[in-house]
């Protein structure tokens, strides 16, 4: 049996680290690069950055975190890469295959895209040929309506598609995508656990791997995501607040019946 993944997230907001709330409210928390570092230093499977940046301009602007000559996001993954010793993913701003090749050359070891893979749904097909399936991960970010319908939402959860998440899915894998990050923007930041109803939803109707994302408040919801139908476990605020979270975090897979890599 595979065992399950447990991922930490990184947002990255003009080149800092932020935590995130209903994908609007944004905390600064801290330096890309030292983050990165700790995590080598922990027992996590994967790492993936999102840059949900809204501009071009990064600016690495606190005298605490501040690192010379950090520009640009391929210069932070160029850093990051130097001390990243696990698999890397990166996404967010990604819109040509140009792109997605710098990023790879750069030391990433998957793509994340999610609002061109929507706007260009033929660019996944295109990126699996020439980079690999195991190289495209297909971000979905999903808002509940408040008459419990889920629709597919993009450009940073502010814009509605019509589209409906398990179709959505069952279309980027058609389309050669290697995984789903699966976020539902509803419980992004609440700490209530995951939307387990999407995550069964989505995983059901398709075959590849969904990394569940989206609510994780304390470490029995990453039990809850697997149980529901992820391959993988994602999360980014409880990594920042919660002392030894990778430790606490597999030995509540492990309690759980969940296998892990310890």
């Amino acid at each position: 049996m595979l065992k399950k993944r447990l991922i930490p997230i990184l947002l990255l907001k003009n080149g800092l680290l932020v935590r995130s709330e209903s994908f609007k409210i944004h905390q600064i928390i801290g330096n890309p690069i030292y983050e990165a570092k700790r995590f080598n230093e922990w027992n996590v499977d994967e790492l993936i950055y999102l840059d949900i940046s809204k501009t071009h301009e990064y600016d690495l602007r606190r005298d605490d975190h501040k690192i010379k000559g950090l520009g640009d996001p391929l210069t932070i993954l160029d850093e990051v890469s130097k001390t990243c010793f696990m698999p890397l993913t990166w996404g967010g701003r990604i819109r040509t295959m140009n792109q997605m090749q710098q990023i790879i050359s750069r030391g990433a070891d998957k793509i994340t895209i999610n609002t061109v893979a929507v706007e260009n749904p033929q660019l996944i097909t295109q990126a699996a040929n020439i980079l690999g399936s195991q190289a495209i991960v297909v971000s979905i970010d999903v808002f509940r309506h408040t008459n419990g319908e889920m629709e597919v939402f993009i450009k940073g959860g502010s814009q509605p598609t019509g589209l409906k998440p398990e179709k959505w899915a069952k279309e980027v894998e058609e389309r050669g995508a290697g995984e789903i990050l699966l976020n539902s923007i509803n419980r992004d930041g609440t700490g209530l656990g995951y939307d387990l109803e999407l995550i069964d939803m989505v995983s059901s109707d398709t075959k590849i791997p969904v990394i569940a994302c989206g609510g994780v408040g304390r470490y029995e919801h990453y039990a809850e995501g697997i149980k529901a139908g992820a391959s993988a476990v994602a999360a980014a605020n409880i990594w920042h607040f919660k002392e030894l979270s990778d430790r606490g975090g597999k030995r509540a897979l492990a309690k759980a019946g969940i296998e892990v890599r310890l």
